[in-house]
């Protein structure tokens, strides 16, 4: 490991106990905060977590969080519904900036965020989280309220696999850790590259390009390095994040989509061929399955008209 990232991990690296709310709150003075929830199918989960927040972190005596916003990207159940009732203000995905088609992915749910969200401060929040706790959010929000050198805040914690302690994070430690110890070893430090829990400033996330599918949380990671610097990044460890898992054949697609962001930035050229071939046994042996590998990113917000706008009014 470089030197540099071993002074970083013990500047920038911190618990959650490090920053009581007390201290959070006293420093947030006339910052406005916002939590998103990107969400797809989570009726399961997505009203447990509103309420987390509403009832924790959104009251009269811990205002914490001043807006929470539920992005649905066309779900068929009723996260609609369940987020709405438990608190949060449900946008659909394709009524904003409608000028602009929408395309599948997570990373276009979160970058369409910005034109409706307020927040001076932002926090991401993946809508699948089981037993969740407020941490997640008082964690990663509170270095960007008490250190005005902190720009981006990713959330690191333990990710079991069913009963199996540590075990979660499969793409993390077979792709994405790869890639970044050996093209861009000053993010070697970060526990959790890929973790959907993470806050920045507006100021930040309004210059970068969003990758508009699973390579977003990689993407957004190397930009801010190469924005702000490594100081300016910084990670908290938030304890346990429980949630649902995918199959191998979802990890694989998520592999290739992160394979492709890292490769646009270490060339800025294209995949020859940006597709993958997975194989599912069926009645007659193995069959391919071909799959688009998310090859789109969304300008810097700071570019689009309707966001300039709005700024201006």
């Amino acid at each position: 490991m470089l030197e540099e990232v071993e002074r970083w991990l013990a500047r920038r690296s911190w618990s959650v106990a490090d920053r009581p709310l007390e201290r959070v709150l006293a420093a947030k003075r006339g910052t406005r905060v916002s939590v998103v929830l990107p969400a797809l199918n989570e009726e399961a989960t997505v009203g447990a977590i509103v309420s987390v927040i509403r009832r924790e972190l959104m009251t009269e005596a811990v205002p914490l969080v001043d807006e929470l916003v539920v992005i649905d990207s066309g779900s068929t159940d009723r996260t609609a519904q369940v987020a709405a009732e438990a608190g949060a203000r449900v946008v659909a995905r394709d009524a904003i900036l409608p000028r602009i088609p929408a395309v599948p992915g997570k990373g276009e749910v979160l970058w369409r965020s910005l034109m409706v969200t307020t927040g001076d401060v932002v926090c991401f929040v993946d809508a699948d989280l089981r037993d969740f706790s407020a941490d997640f959010v008082t964690g990663i929000v509170g270095p960007l309220l008490t250190d005005q050198d902190v720009d981006f805040v990713k959330a690191m914690y333990d990710r079991p696999l069913g009963d199996t302690p540590g075990q979660g994070g499969r793409v993390t430690e077979l792709v994405a850790r790869p890639l970044l110890n050996l093209h861009w070893p000053q993010l070697a430090g970060f526990v959790q590259p890929l973790g959907g829990e993470y806050a920045a400033r507006r100021s930040l996330l309004e210059r970068l390009p969003f990758p508009v599918g699973y390579g977003v949380e990689l993407g957004l990671l190397v930009d801010a390095l190469h924005t702000v610097g490594l100081d300016a990044l910084a990670q908290v460890d938030v304890g346990v994040r429980k949630h649902r898992h995918q199959d191998g054949r979802a990890l694989g697609r998520m592999a290739a989509a992160i394979y492709r962001t890292a490769q646009l930035r270490l060339s800025r050229g294209h995949l020859v061929r940006p597709w993958l071939t997975q194989f599912e046994r069926g009645e007659h042996g193995f069959e391919p399955h071909t799959y688009p590998v998310d090859t789109e990113e969304r300008p810097p917000m700071a570019e689009i008209a309707e966001y300039a706008r709005r700024r201006v009014a």
